[in-house]
């Protein structure tokens, strides 16, 4: 039976180089938000490793099914009875020297229920002195949107990037999507611009919650990302918020009231546009 009023979690790290390391600071917040009361948590993006170099991430690459990040996260649902969305983690794709930034989620008991591979990779030039390309280290995974059913609500799934495109969303709204898991790393520059007004505008225009789980600080290597982890309500307001460094954002939603804003305020039936064609290779 699907609950209409559940506590759900996003968790905010500053994931270093050390898988084992990070895995203990996931743990720290998994409990933490179960002893909070949430039915679910979503870790962020890169949760268990955020290397000195792009390519290290190739090195703890695991094979779909199997590892220890793939066993932490199955046994971290089970001792907590949570629903789990695991961040992304590397796993195995069709190119040798490129991983998927996969996103799994969990049940309750421990069995893996679904799979998402981020989509839209980051290749970008932010500033003249700040760039990054993605797809150097990651393949991008098939555009199929991901809603899965859980006892919390349906849930749609998307990872960083992903979130400046919002076809992929309305897709997802149009499969029944009432709440939409977000592990994120979005960098300090393009966090402080763009991360809030857009998962705001996400949850506004699809009417659901978001609950976007960021990387939030300094990293070994360097890099600075935003953070700003969040849990927003369909109408566009923050639940609950973490702001810099590793902590949980934790808020009561009720899918009850989500339902009625939609037969108030009728957006998505109103939309007079069709989808968009699939583009031809």
């Amino acid at each position: 039976m699907t609950s209409e009023r559940v506590r759900v979690a996003a968790l905010q790290m500053v994931s270093g180089p050390e898988v084992g390391d990070n895995l203990r600071q996931a743990a720290e917040l998994l409990a933490e938000a179960a002893a909070a009361g949430a039915a679910l948590a979503v870790l962020p993006e890169n949760f268990a490793l955020m290397g000195l170099h792009e390519r290290d991430k190739l090195a703890v690459a695991e094979i779909d099914g199997a590892g220890p990040i793939q066993a932490f996260l199955a046994e971290q649902a089970r001792s907590h009875g949570i629903w789990l969305v695991g961040g992304t983690i590397p796993l195995r794709g069709n190119d040798p020297e490129r991983v998927r930034g996969a996103c799994p989620v969990y049940g309750p008991d421990g069995a893996r229920i679904g799979r998402y591979d981020k989509i839209h990779l980051f290749d970008v030039a932010v500033a003249e002195r700040e760039a990054y390309r993605e797809s150097a280290t990651l393949e991008p995974g098939e555009p199929v949107p991901a809603v899965l059913e859980t006892t919390v609500g349906r849930l749609g799934l998307a990872v960083c990037y992903d979130l400046r495109f919002p076809e992929l969303f309305r897709a997802q709204a149009a499969q029944g999507m009432e709440l939409l898991a977000l592990p994120a790393a979005f960098t300090a520059t393009t966090g402080a611009a763009h991360w809030q007004v857009l998962v705001r505008a996400r949850a506004i225009e699809n009417q659901c919650v978001v609950i976007a789980a960021a990387q939030g600080g300094r990293h070994a290597n360097g890099r600075e990302t935003h953070g700003e982890s969040m849990v927003v309500g369909p109408w566009g307001d923050i639940l609950a918020q973490v702001a810099q460094g590793p902590g949980v954002a934790v808020a009561e939603v009720d899918r009850a009231q989500l339902h009625a804003l939609r037969r108030r305020f009728p957006v998505l039936s109103h939309c007079r546009l069709p989808p968009l064609p699939a583009r031809q290779s």
